[in-house]
């Protein structure tokens, strides 16, 4: 499918406590039958997956490239005096992402995915708000427990001073130390959390996410990329048993199918074809 076979648009998703951001949507001029809402990994803005989006939608799949609050379009920035954390992702940012993407395309089935945190959180999501996830799409995504890890003490140590900067600050310089981007300290205590005991929580949020991770039946695909230190087996493996009841199906992705880039956590991204592929065959086939 040609370039010219494809329709971009952005949509201004606006959450319901007025945060707002764009949510670049790419979709074959032929009928769609599904959308895949993807969520980007940790301090990378939207448009960095538009190649991945393009791939995609040329072979069948509508994409919507979720924007992250504090990142990109989002007119919201991390400060001592601004703060957020997976409940305002979650439950505010997520949802009007998703109610977007439904309205544009009202007659497509609407998939989940993500790239590293952006897997997570949307398995997060499809436990927390379950009603018309179809499946879930996860790429370099894991578990962010530290016994998962080579060399875990150096991970466990860094779930203890990565919040304790981010307090100091009031807000955490990821793109000073070489991790995410300027990161609200919400998000990061969040992230650390789950990180030092294995299960997932948000502050400010009564809800039991292991639990509802445990009710999720929606089928999974989940691509470990060959080289990519930052989403060890151990890693994914601990993130999927959360999700018994989900048919799964997990596949190694090497530097074949990258067009002969390396098959780390970000490089993938520059050459997506092969992934979406594998993703837009998953999808389509679940007709």
């Amino acid at each position: 499918m040609s370039a010219a076979q494809l329709r971009e648009s952005v949509l201004r998703v606006r959450a319901t406590d007025g945060a707002s951001a764009d949510l670049l949507l790419v979709q074959p001029v032929a009928t769609v039958r599904d959308v895949l809402l993807w969520l980007p990994a940790l301090g990378v803005a939207a448009r960095n997956y538009l190649p991945l989006a393009r791939a995609l939608a040329a072979h069948g799949v509508a994409t919507a490239l979720h924007e992250w609050r504090g990142a990109g379009s989002s007119d919201q920035r991390a400060t001592r005096a601004l703060d957020w954390g997976y409940r305002e992702l979650l439950a505010y940012d997520i949802a009007a992402s998703r109610l977007a993407a439904q309205g544009a395309l009202p007659q497509a089935r609407l998939w989940l995915g993500g790239h590293s945190l952006g897997g997570q959180l949307a398995t997060l999501a499809a436990a927390f708000a379950p009603t018309g996830v179809t499946g879930l799409a996860l790429v370099a995504s894991g578990s962010p427990y530290w016994r998962t890890f080579r060399h875990a003490w150096l991970i466990r140590a860094a779930y203890s001073w990565i919040p304790w900067l981010a307090a100091f600050c009031g807000y955490f310089p990821g793109r000073s130390v070489g991790f995410g981007g300027r990161e609200a300290r919400g998000v990061m205590m969040d992230w650390a959390r789950s990180g030092r005991s294995g299960r997932y929580a948000a502050a400010r949020m009564p809800y039991d996410f292991e639990a509802g991770l445990a009710r999720v039946e929606v089928p999974i695909l989940a691509l470990r990329l060959a080289d990519d230190w930052l989403g060890p087996l151990e890693s994914l493996d601990w993130l999927l048993r959360k999700m018994p009841a989900a048919p799964q199906e997990t596949s190694l992705i090497g530097q074949d199918a990258l067009g002969g880039a390396p098959a780390d956590h970000f490089a993938w991204m520059k050459m997506p074809l092969g992934i979406a592929i594998d993703i837009a065959g998953k999808i389509i086939h679940k007709q």
